[in-house]
């Protein structure tokens, strides 16, 4: 039971599939399950700040089937990226029909792609590295595998850092400069890396141009599959999965600065920089992620064992709330800048 919880998430993929498999209003039922059912019972119910008990903890840990389960996401992924690409390439569909599997694919590149291979990206063996960089391949956001580990979460709540949105900066602002600098930040490290191994930077050595390769083909594989249409409307559903990367990224850090210490250092990231979120069918659907301030607390935490800090600033409602919050800037400053008063 306690691994049965997170299989909830797979309504999504269910009534994505089912989406993807049909036309006229049942195709956005994914959509309104997400944006508008999700932030609205999230209003309702009360969110739970317990944590397991060490006994709890040490099981859920050592359970392998929390693993199994996000493995078998990448293999659900892959299946439902084909589908996608077969019915729009093959099925006569009205553009509103076309627009609603597209926006339902996005949300699996956000939630299945990007999210599970965030967590899978944490993790210190090979094979499991392997399937991060897979799922974040379905999104076109290979990068991220090296920014996120080795950028943002060593300079998050910085100015440094282009993935943690300054106070009164607004969401589309935020878009611009997080999305472009990110990726020139995945090639400097790249580009590091490699030189400290006396390799070339412009060689198969550099990650980054192993990555760049890797979705070219990707995409070249696309086109000749299913058309030059049908790629089309993949990279659309690519990049709404990493807007809603990119808007998490923004509710995660908005206006939380670590202490500037001198010499180029500031103190440890710690539980209060960033928000976070215990309304419970976020941290479901979102395998945990809304627990965001424990696990920049401690990066190698897996997602069944994040906890609940007392001290970590507290978002109003779940991540699919916040996220649609943050959409209206004048009505997240009002919010949220009060809230960042009320934590000095």
């Amino acid at each position: 039971m306690r691994t049965l919880k997170y299989i909830s998430p797979l309504i999504v993929y269910v009534s994505a599939w089912w989406s993807l498999s049909t036309t006229g209003p049942v195709v956005w039922i994914p959509v309104i399950y997400a944006w508008i059912f999700i932030p609205l019972a999230e209003l309702i119910l009360k969110p739970d700040p317990a944590n397991k008990n060490a006994a709890e903890e040490e099981l859920a840990r050592n359970d392998r089937s929390y693993d199994i389960l996000l493995y078998m996401i990448v293999l659900l992924q892959y299946a439902v990226l084909f589908k996608f690409l077969y019915g729009m390439s093959h099925d006569q569909l009205a553009w509103y029909d076309a627009v609603g599997r597209t926006w339902v694919m996005g949300i699996l590149c956000g939630v299945f792609g990007i999210n599970v291979g965030h967590e899978l990206g944490h993790r210190t063996n090979v094979f499991e590295q392997t399937l991060a960089k897979m799922l974040l391949l379905t999104s076109q956001y290979m990068h991220f595998f090296i920014e996120h580990n080795k950028g943002h979460h060593k300079r998050v709540a910085t100015p440094d850092d282009p993935s943690s949105a300054r106070q009164g900066e607004s969401i589309y602002l935020f878009y611009f400069r997080s999305i472009i600098f990110s990726y020139f930040s995945a090639w400097q490290i790249a580009n590091k890396e490699v030189r400290k191994k006396g390799r070339p930077v412009f060689s198969f050595y550099n990650e980054m141009i192993r990555f760049t390769l890797i979705q070219l083909v990707f995409m070249a594989l696309m086109v000749i599959g299913f058309g030059w249409i049908t790629t089309f409307y993949y990279l659309i559903a690519a990049a709404i999965g990493i807007t809603l990367l990119e808007t998490v990224n923004y509710i995660e850090h908005y206006g939380l600065q670590r202490t500037y210490l001198g010499e180029g250092k500031y103190e440890r990231a710690m539980p209060g920089h960033s928000w976070n979120s215990d309304h419970v069918i976020g941290r479901l659907m979102l395998f945990e992620l809304s627990r965001h301030s424990d696990h920049h607390y401690l990066a190698s935490r897996k997602y069944q064992v994040l906890r609940h800090h007392d001290e970590s600033p507290q978002m109003p409602t779940g991540y699919p709330g916040m996220m649609i919050l943050s959409l209206f800037p004048p009505l997240w400053f009002r919010v949220m800048n009060k809230k960042i008063k009320q934590l000095t």
